[in-house]
């Protein structure tokens, strides 16, 4: 097949353009989403009656390894203005000027719409869902656990659905803490980013210190830290690579996960109606002995932070929106495949769970576990007695949790870049070079890696501990600050003057959801303090134990307060009136598309409301 020759009207270079990019139709978004970076750089071009051969000679090999070190030079387009500056006061902050740094960031938009489906759907299923269900079923019971994870569903996904209005409408790097920034105030957002990259910093190496006791199911005589080692070379590898490698990679994996979950929901349904003979018709049997409920109300509080934890993750769909080739199409599919994720991959694996394995199984990771190399997930197949399916699950589990842990350096990586360019970070953190990879911010979250090294030491349970304090409550300020910052943004695009239906696009559930999902989460916070002070099966404790127990769980919130007063009160920000906030700078206007959203509208107006619903959520 003969290759398409093409003659630039702008320029007249001639170029080869590949079928991909020639049987693409440009929208508004398509020239505004970058210049140097793949499939984002499109023009229109005429084609021209030349025909070239379908094989090339190669280039010449010396070329190769001066091409790849060209890659590692920083992107020479890219030129941020200083959002910081000395005022007659003291230091300025420049609201719009790091607005617009993280719009004009040279981040490559090489990720496509079903790279960003699969993160949404597969991409935070790891230690949370497998591992963590194990401490939260012992601490308050299957009904517990099912509630609390139903409540944090509904949550997510009023916040993925105000998360998904405001990315699209500002595609921007940062994301959810460039929307802090400038629909908040500036402090909130220096707070929120760093609590963000924190989490995932320190998220990574807590799920790769649990492949590695995922690993020690098998009994392999492979020492630890070569497991460490080949785990952590592996994610800094690929996170080398160019953002599409990443995209693909999590795409494989995702796959790979939600297969395995599905696969697990039908085996536990045959197990749980009677499909072993051994242990026959199952039914409801535990949830009546020894019970649905454990340690009351206080169990439910407890697993709160769990659930929200095990669905840590989903909003990276959001700030993968400044990488996407066409966010106005893809992002929103993305955003609603959110619901089921929630309802098959969730909820219907931990009601399996619940029905398959007692809260009160010594199996059970729990403080008081004997066998702390399985999660519960490999417990209800064991449990089975099927021969082989356990450690096919616990080969699934040690997948997921890399994949989480490939997702954790993606996640503070991008947020410490955005972080920089928006004067909120050191400088050094926003290089990015001609391949759109913030090849420093890289480097600091894979040393961040290095941490799984104590799970060797002899105090690697305190470790473990320690690091999910840091990243426990971490994904509940990140989505209450979301359904907040949406609030304020659709307050200020009505006073200023604009429909909503100029919205490229519109959440169903409006500033209401994100009122739902904003005050829940505020409870659950309420909760947790609650718990932090008076922990579970602790009636007497002495003040010194209450303190420890109090920062191992709520660790995070008195660091967030400390760095948005300090951020506050060194800088001056202000809370930004809803009248000066900017909804110019980074917009995705897509004025090409207008008339189509029109007819769009018209034609939808005329559906039943099966097809309503059934848009809304697919």
């Amino acid at each position: 097949m003969p290759a398409m020759t093409t003659t630039a009207i702008s320029s007249g270079l001639s170029e080869h353009t590949s079928r991909e990019d020639w049987n693409h139709h440009p929208t508004t978004a398509d020239y505004r989403a970058g210049s140097s970076h793949g499939e984002s750089n499109i023009s229109y071009s005429v084609t021209a009656s030349t025909e070239a051969p379908l094989l090339t000679k190669p280039a010449d090999a010396k070329a190769f390894p001066m091409k790849t070190l060209e890659g590692f030079r920083s992107a020479s387009s890219h030129s941020s203005a200083p959002a910081i500056s000395l005022g007659v006061h003291g230091r300025v902050y420049n609201t719009k000027a790091a607005a617009s740094n993280t719009v004009s960031s040279p981040l490559a938009r090489r990720l496509k719409g079903r790279h960003l489906q699969m993160i949404a759907i597969g991409g935070s299923i790891g230690t949370g869902l497998f591992i963590g269900s194990g401490t939260a079923l012992a601490t308050g019971g299957p009904a517990s656990l099912l509630i609390a994870f139903i409540l944090m569903g509904v949550v997510l996904f009023c916040t993925v659905q105000a998360l998904g209005e405001m990315a699209v409408t500002f595609p921007v790097a940062g994301s959810f803490s460039a929307f802090a920034t400038r629909f908040i105030d500036p402090g909130w957002g220096f707070a929120l980013g760093w609590n963000y990259a924190i989490q995932w910093m320190f998220t990574m190496p807590l799920e790769v210190m649990s492949a590695a006791i995922t690993l020690q199911f098998w009994n392999f005589p492979i020492p630890a830290t070569v497991c460490i080692t080949i785990f952590l070379a592996a994610i800094m590898l690929i996170n080398l690579c160019n953002v599409k490698v990443f995209g693909e990679v999590e795409y494989s994996f995702s796959i790979f996960k939600v297969t395995a979950v599905i696969g697990f929901i039908i085996l536990g349904a045959v197990i749980n109606c009677g499909g072993d003979q051994d242990t026959g018709y199952i039914g409801g049997r535990y949830w009546v002995n020894p019970g649905a409920f454990h340690n009351g109300f206080k169990g439910f509080c407890n697993i709160l932070v769990t659930a929200a934890f095990s669905f840590a993750g989903t909003e990276l769909v959001g700030l993968a929106a400044a990488e996407t080739h066409n966010p106005s199409k893809s992002l929103p599919t993305a955003i609603k495949q959110v619901f089921w994720r929630i309802a098959i991959f969730y909820v219907l694996s931990i009601a399996i769970v619940g029905l398959l394995v007692p809260y009160n199984s010594t199996r059970l990771i729990s403080r008081n576990s004997v066998d702390s190399k399985a999660s519960p997930f490999t417990i209800a197949i064991q449990s089975a007695g099927i021969a082989g399916l356990d450690s096919v699950m616990n080969a699934v589990v040690m997948v997921a949790v890399l994949s989480v842990a490939n997702s954790s350096m993606y996640g503070s990586s991008r947020t410490l870049a955005a972080l920089a360019e928006q004067g909120q970070a050191p400088k050094i953190l926003a290089y990015i070079d001609r391949q759109g990879r913030p090849l420093v911010s890289i480097g600091v979250s894979g040393a961040a890696g290095l941490l799984a090294y104590l799970y060797v030491s002899p105090a690697s349970g305190e470790a473990f501990t320690w690091l999910l304090a840091l990243s426990g409550l971490s994904s509940v300020l990140t989505w209450a600050s979301i359904c907040f910052a949406h609030i304020r943004f659709r307050k200020a695009w009505v006073q200023q003057g604009n429909l909503l239906s100029g919205l490229v696009y519109r959440s169903p559930l409006g500033t209401a959801g994100s009122w739902v999902g904003l005050i829940s989460l505020l409870l659950i916070l309420v909760a947790q303090f609650w718990v932090a002070i008076s922990p579970v099966g602790d009636s007497s404790s002495s003040p010194g134990d209450i303190a420890k127990n109090f920062f191992e769980a709520y660790l995070c919130m008195p660091i967030v307060l400390v760095c948005y007063a300090g951020y506050k009160l060194f800088y001056k920000t202000k809370y930004v009136n809803i009248d000066k906030i900017d909804l110019i700078t980074g917009r995705n206007q897509s004025e090409g598309d207008e008339l189509l959203r029109q007819y769009s509208r018209t034609d939808r107006a005329r559906w039943p409301k099966w097809k309503v619903l059934y848009n809304a959520m697919c």
